[in-house]
């Protein structure tokens, strides 16, 4: 078990002190590495409330809201924990999203304009700029969860924005451990590039279907390289 050093963002004044410490909790557990190691990550909430700078109270009230949302389980007499997920709950979650980010792929060939086209290219074009990928995983580790929120951004669905919010955490989690596990780094790399070659098109079925695909690839790479997790 580890507890975790929280990076907080400062509080907006304008905000209640609630709101302010669910938003910095939050962000800090959405930039944690949640699967990159084998311990639970206890919160200290007396470590929180330093922090962020403010009483117990909001604080409480904050990981109440969480905990409701699902990011983080109270245990009696142990503590506040981050959820992790089990590998089949990860699986299940991924093939999820693949639905999810297909028709947000087919939304996005009807809606993005040529900008949200260029952003993508650009995202990319630079990593085979640099060469070796394996010198700049975790750049394009962040560098792919940018792109799949792009995607879902750009589509204009909010349902699939919010629901897709829900698993962001451990998604970005879950991707960036593996990119670093059985080539996913560069065969991620090779499906980007035909995504966005077809998102190009605006062939609205091909970017579905590989969208669709490359997601449920990292389902079938998590149960392939992530014993780890069960």
């Amino acid at each position: 078990m580890q507890t975790m050093s929280f990076s907080v963002a400062p509080l907006d004044q304008g905000m209640s002190f609630k709101a302010k410490a669910y938003q910095s909790l939050r962000q800090a557990i959405t930039q944690m590495d949640i699967y990159g190691g084998p311990s639970e990550i206890r919160l200290d909430e007396r470590q929180l409330c330093e922090a962020l700078g403010v009483s117990r109270t909001p604080v409480r009230e904050a990981m109440a809201l969480l905990e409701q949302e699902g990011f983080i389980r109270s245990m009696p007499r142990r503590g506040i924990f981050v959820v992790r997920k089990t590998k089949a709950e990860i699986i299940e979650m991924i093939t999820v999203c693949a639905a999810l980010e297909g028709m947000a792929a087919r939304l996005f060939v009807e809606r993005a304009d040529e900008r949200g086209m260029a952003d993508l290219h650009e995202t990319f074009d630079r990593f085979a700029e640099d060469g070796d990928l394996a010198d700049h995983v975790l750049e394009y580790s962040d560098a792919n969860v940018a792109f799949h929120q792009s995607i879902i951004q750009a589509s204009g669905c909010t349902l699939i924005a919010d629901l897709t919010d829900r698993f962001f955490i451990h998604m970005r989690a879950i991707r960036r451990v593996t990119m670093r596990r059985g080539g996913r780094a560069e065969t991620s790399i090779v499906e980007h590039r035909d995504i966005i070659d077809a998102l190009t098109r605006r062939d609205a079925d091909l970017a579905e279907r590989r969208v669709r695909e490359h997601t449920l690839g990292l389902a079938r790479h998590v149960e392939q390289h992530c014993d780890f997790l069960d």
